[in-house]
């Protein structure tokens, strides 16, 4: 008789592993330094990962998971070290009274909006922070602080995450659309787009004064999870829960002093810059991996509806705002 089918050809599970690994191979190739064009944008890196997800299950899950939090932390730190602090808190400052405005509107209107769709309250609160705030970090700040469920977490990461990747494919092409300056675009991304990753990839391909602003102003955002943590501790009496603090914001306002203040050589901080840019599009690919056609049915219609409105909201009136007072 033959040999049995089991033998014949390799196992799905097996062409995922090796097309994992050949596309991250693929990525982190310096196109730039060979071709003189970067080949692989944030953009086609987020692609292709969905693409990925969407034909294979995602063959290294912990891996992924981990190393795009890693990427992305050590990412941004090093995007620090081609900043100057003066000229960042500069061009950045108009940005930071929209934060605070945008942050407090958005929770108010995520918990009125949770309630009119009859949404579970802590879902509503996590979609709401999320939005708010800097999307995946938020939710899993404050999820063990309200003690929410795997399903509640699941829900509100799968549609934060849903909307988060579906702005760094439109953004950009409204930004040029309106012929919106580096600092417009850098401010409204900060603002309007759910993560931080997809903030950076979005300045990133905006142009290089957006993507100092888009950093800056996302990441002083993003330190609003401390104040909402110890807020949500408050409201859902639980003084024993434990607070995640997003170290890595201290770390990229360390490096931004050492390029200001003791400047380095500038084949060191250009290398660090690459790294740093390298680093996101491999994050922007495992995140995009890590979406599957199961996170998506999971997610429903009511939660996503919630954050499509709140999404809607911050995005029309921040740009309206950015528009008509930033040059």
């Amino acid at each position: 008789m033959s040999m049995n089918n089991k033998n014949q050809g390799l196992p799905l599970s097996a062409i995922s592993r090796y097309i994992y690994m050949a596309l991250v191979v693929l990525i982190l190739f310096p196109w730039d330094l060979v071709t003189g064009m970067a080949l692989v944008t944030p953009a086609v890196a987020l692609f292709v990962g969905l693409m990925f997800a969407l034909c294979f299950e995602c063959p290294f899950p912990k891996f992924n998971k981990k190393g795009s939090k890693f990427l992305l932390q050590a990412s941004v730190v090093g995007l620090g070290f081609g900043m100057n602090v003066t000229e960042s808190l500069k061009s950045g400052s108009e940005g930071m009274a929209f934060t605070v405005v945008s942050v407090v509107g958005v929770m108010v209107l995520g918990v009125l909006f949770g309630y009119w769709l009859h949404l579970s309250r802590k879902t509503s609160y996590l979609i709401a922070s999320g939005t708010a705030i800097c999307g995946g970090s938020a939710i899993a700040a404050v999820g063990p602080v309200l003690h929410a469920n795997e399903k509640e977490m699941a829900v509100s990461l799968g549609v934060i995450f849903i909307l988060n990747a579906i702005a760094l494919f439109i953004f950009p092409p409204i930004g040029h659309y309106f012929d919106m300056s580096q600092q417009q675009f850098g401010t409204w991304a900060a603002i309007a787009i759910h993560d931080t990753s997809s903030v950076v990839g979005a300045g990133d391909v905006y142009g290089a004064e957006a993507l100092k602003i888009a950093t800056l102003i996302k990441l002083t955002r993003a330190l609003w999870i401390i104040p909402l943590a110890l807020v949500t501790m408050l409201i859902f009496r639980d003084k024993k829960a434990k607070i995640s603090i997003p170290w890595f914001i201290f770390l990229f306002i360390v490096a931004m002093l050492i390029n200001t203040y003791c400047p380095l050589p500038s084949q060191l901080t250009s290398a660090l810059i690459w790294l740093a840019k390298k680093g996101l599009v491999l994050t922007l690919f495992f995140i995009g991996a890590s979406l599957s056609v199961s996170t998506v049915k999971s997610v429903g219609a009511t939660p996503l509806l919630l954050a499509i409105a709140l999404w809607i909201v911050i995005g029309v009136s921040s740009f309206i705002v950015v528009m008509y007072t930033i040059p």
